[in-house]
């Protein structure tokens, strides 16, 4: 930013003059850090909202399986939550897989529980069937299946 010349003044109002403008600056630069501040104490809320919502999500889908799974958190509320990865059940041949949020080709502001008929089976879809999968809950990382 430009400063404007200051404006002719006699000596007393000068030097009056330029304590205004170095107490302005400092409180530019007070405004500044506070914003700052707010700022992160603003996303680590919202980030801690998100994943209270997710763990909602997920408790109701664990203590009610058979319950409506909508109202469910937006992709990037999972995201944001901590929560990068859904675990998926097919509904025909009960394949657990986990996908990853992240690398889905939708909008962010999709709901998780509308990929429920947008997520198919890769063995079903094989054999040509389309069925839609059943979520399972919203997890913090990939689910390792152990081979024994």
């Amino acid at each position: 930013m430009t400063r404007r010349p200051p404006p002719l003044l006699s000596g007393g109002d000068r030097k009056a003059y330029a304590k205004e403008l170095a107490k302005a600056e400092a409180m530019t630069v007070i405004f500044e850090m506070r914003s700052a501040e707010l700022r992160q104490q603003g996303e680590r809320l919202i980030r801690e909202a998100d994943d209270l919502l997710c763990q909602s999500w997920n408790e109701r889908r664990w203590s009610k399986p058979a319950a409506p799974i909508d109202p469910s958190p937006y992709i990037t509320q999972a995201l944001n939550g901590g929560y990068p990865m859904l675990e998926i059940e097919c509904s025909r041949c009960h394949t657990a897989r986990t996908v990853d949020l992240a690398e889905l080709k939708r909008p962010a502001t999709t709901f998780v529980h509308d990929l429920a008929g947008r997520l198919v089976c890769t063995k079903c879809q094989k054999a040509g069937k389309r069925p839609a999968a059943a979520l399972k809950q919203l997890a913090h990382r990939r689910r390792t299946i152990d081979p024994t």
